[in-house]
């Protein structure tokens, strides 16, 4: 016994009976290999699942990432309204409390009288607007006391002999006619605003269309670039404003839909600064807009008697606001006050539209009964044009020459408040219409752009100036 103390007993498993046969061994085997196959498959489920699930969750992880990039966008831009609404109220309970002074002229937001409708509650204008407003008017009239009219200008000679270059179908059959127009002279572009609700922006060189815009429900009553940026402004009798901005394919997409009125909105006006821009409307209201966010940071109204407003024009310094109504009446605005400051009677019928010169001394105006002249530093109409149903009134972007839309197309060249402005030009509505509706000078005033109310957009000019691909335009 104690010598088997330290021995460790190994006990073996006998062999099963079947192993001790070559059949026994292939059935033992294949029992071996079912299992290890069963197993494998086993495991290869297993991998699919995982791999699903694996996909599923890295989907919703992008989708998460892609839901959380446009929160903080929403935050971002949210953030920047609430900086400025905060930048402008500070002064907003100052300028209340300045227009309840007025006695010709009060915003429309301040005080309950408006009632309990939140979108008459504006910011107002504040102070750090009325310095920029103001150091523009001040490098404006510097540069105007040195200004001299450029020696590439057209001559009288020139315009004498301007006659039908081409003639461009821009807007639908169904609803003709051209109502508002604008050019951008860097680009020589032009801008037409159709009865046909659509806006549509034109290539004069190559006689192209670079982009329509659509989406006012009603005609486009006004349109305007904003200087030389990619930014264009239409107004319609829907009642909106809408600000739209080019994208990088040339398209053009409305980046904002501008609801403040609640009549027509029948002119828009931009400032010098390219920031700011006016609107006036046939709800007795003109608005004072911020371009960048939209925001209406003033709705002006007129205490005093109740106008309908139907064209609206700044003055080349910025400071001074001329606005046309329904009641015959032209109305001039201090735009840091929002003061009317001077107003002009005497036309017939509503004033179509309104035209500052270049020279800032002269304010042009049309209506029913014809064009009037006003020198502003007199306040008072110094010369009139006879032609009935005159519907726009334009000078030339170097104060030269004066154009009047009316049966026909009238173009006279400026002179003084006491020397004779002498017609230089008289060109055909070839609409067969009877109503031409706008009249723009291009650069330099090498042609004349008019709108009628069919849906041509017509361009008069020298035919030795301009190639044969523009002749080639002409229908």
């Amino acid at each position: 016994p104690d010598s088997l103390s330290g021995t460790i007993l190994q006990i073996v498993k006998p062999k099963p009976l079947h192993t001790a046969s070559i059949p026994g061994l292939l059935g033992t085997f294949q029992t071996e290999w079912d299992g290890l196959m069963l197993s494998n498959f086993s495991l290869e489920q297993q991998l699919h699942t995982a791999r699903q699930e694996l996909s599923h969750a890295l989907y919703q992880h992008d989708a998460a990432c892609r839901v959380i990039a446009r929160l903080k966008k929403e935050r971002d831009e949210a953030r920047q309204l609430l900086a400025e609404g905060e930048r402008q109220l500070p002064a907003a309970p100052e300028v209340a409390s300045e227009n309840v002074t007025l006695s010709n002229g009060k915003r429309a937001a301040d005080g309950g009288e408006q009632g309990p409708d939140a979108k008459k509650m504006r910011l107002g204008i504040s102070g750090e607007v009325i310095t920029e407003l103001t150091d523009c008017n001040a490098a404006l009239s510097q540069q105007r006391k040195k200004r001299q009219i450029p020696p590439t200008l057209a001559s009288v000679d020139a315009l004498e002999k301007f006659t039908q270059l081409s003639s461009h179908p821009l807007h639908k059959t169904s609803k003709p006619g051209i109502f508002s127009m604008d050019i951008l002279h860097s680009k020589d572009v032009i801008a037409t605003g159709g009865i046909d609700t659509t806006a549509v922006l034109f290539d004069r060189p190559s006689g192209q269309i670079l982009s329509t815009l659509t989406g006012h429900s009603k005609k486009v009553t006004s349109i305007k670039f904003v200087g030389d940026t990619d930014l264009v402004l239409t107004a319609s009798s829907d009642k909106t404003v809408r600000i739209w901005g080019s994208s990088e394919d040339g398209s053009y997409a409305c980046r904002h839909t501008l609801k403040d009125h609640s009549a027509e909105v029948r002119a828009v006006t931009v400032h010098a600064t390219n920031k700011y821009f006016v609107s006036a409307s046939l709800d007795s209201t003109w608005c004072f807009y911020d371009m960048s966010s939209g925001l209406c940071l003033a709705q002006v109204t007129d205490d005093s008697e109740k106008v309908d407003y139907t064209a609206a024009a700044f003055h080349p310094d910025g400071l001074i606001l001329g606005t046309g109504t329904a009641q015959s009446i032209v109305k001039i605005w201090d735009v840091k006050s929002q003061a009317n400051v001077a107003k002009f009677g005497g036309h017939t019928g509503e004033i179509t539209s309104v035209s500052f010169s270049e020279n800032g001394y002269f304010l042009a105006t049309s209506a029913l009964d014809g064009v009037r002249l006003w020198d502003l530093r007199k306040l008072k109409n110094f010369r009139t044009f006879e032609f009935p149903n005159a519907n726009s009134v334009e000078f030339d972007h170097s104060g030269s020459y004066l154009g009047i839309a009316a049966s026909d197309i009238r173009v006279f060249q400026t002179a003084s408040v006491k020397a004779e402005w002498n017609p230089v030009k008289t060109l055909p509505d070839l609409s067969g219409t009877g109503r031409a509706t706008c009249v723009k000078f291009g650069p330099d005033a090498k042609y004349v752009a008019v709108g009628s109310m069919d849906r041509n957009l017509r361009i008069f000019g020298l035919p030795s100036n301009d190639g044969t691909e523009d002749s080639a335009q002409d229908s």
